[in-house]
């Protein structure tokens, strides 16, 4: 019997320019816990009662200060680490272009501004310079990504696609 995976939300807010690519990256470094030392979107995991658009927002709440005008999710990657260094993940990666209120510190994260030339790659988790793309082109896609960790942090394996025509995040959620 497959053990369920843990449901967790990502959240990149970005600047953009009307349909120009997007110009800036708002990411966290993150002080305490899992991924400490990195640099990452804001999020976590899914509270009971919570639909997952809900634990996004909270998260972005709790570790910037700041709440996300017009999310969207972009993207669905699952996460797993066959050596059981962590349990199976499935994070819904959403993208804000506007917020509310001011970017703060927290006891968690620290934010600071990239230039979407000046990502931090090698700071950051191992899989995101194979998704970004899909979020910082001038045509930002959908995608649905699968990615094999040993230890938690090499990745081993990974699978990356575009969002298919008619496939729904709900749908791959369920089939992951």
């Amino acid at each position: 019997m497959a053990i369920p995976r843990k449901i967790l939300t990502l959240i990149l807010v970005v600047e953009k320019n009307g349909k120009e690519p997007v110009s800036r990256v708002l990411l966290g470094m993150k002080k305490r816990g899992f991924g400490a030392g990195k640099w990452n979107g804001f999020g976590g995991k899914v509270e009971p009662g919570e639909t997952v658009y809900q634990g996004a927002v909270r998260e972005l709440q709790e570790e910037a200060f700041i709440t996300p005008i017009g999310m969207t999710q972009k993207g669905l990657l699952a996460f797993d680490f066959p050596d059981g260094s962590c349990g199976p993940l499935l994070v819904h990666v959403f993208v804000a272009s506007e917020y509310e209120g001011q970017i703060t510190e927290s006891e968690e994260m620290l934010p600071q501004w990239f230039e979407s030339s000046d990502i931090p790659f090698e700071k950051m988790w191992e899989d995101d310079h194979l998704w970004f793309p899909y979020i910082l082109g001038k045509e930002p896609k959908n995608f649905v990504g699968r990615m094999v960790f040993q230890d938690v942090h090499k990745m081993i394996e990974h699978s990356l696609d575009e969002l298919g025509e008619g496939q729904s995040f709900q749908e791959l959620a369920k089939n992951i």
